[in-house]
């Protein structure tokens, strides 16, 4: 079964910039597409932004224009780099591949705040 392993998360001012990395075991990462999710204090989980196997990409309409989501498949990495962050911003974020069933990550904390 494919484990993913979330890691960058961290401390950080508002404007502020991280890179979120999400690993995968398994050679089948590049066949599935991946989200990357984030879960307040308090309020439901989201999804932030998606990537398809072939690097179509959405995004949640309160991030659009500061993150960028993106995927090695020769690395079986997607990565979430993040700009301009928000205190709003601060959440655990984790990644998924829709595998059945689905598999996810442990999540990093991602924490904005001056």
């Amino acid at each position: 079964q494919v484990q993913l392993v979330e890691s960058g998360g961290g401390l950080v001012q508002p404007g502020g910039s991280l890179r979120l990395s999400c690993a995968a075991s398994g050679s089948i990462f590049s066949i599935y597409s991946m989200g990357w999710y984030r879960q307040a204090p308090g309020k439901q989980r989201e999804l932030v932004a998606a990537i398809t196997s072939g690097g179509s990409t959405n995004y949640v309409d309160s991030v659009k224009g500061r993150f960028t989501i993106s995927r090695d498949n020769a690395k079986n990495t997607a990565y979430l780099q993040m700009n301009s962050l928000k205190p709003e911003d601060t959440a655990v974020y984790s990644c998924s591949i829709p595998t059945n069933p689905r598999v996810w990550g442990q999540g990093t904390l991602v924490t904005v705040s001056s």
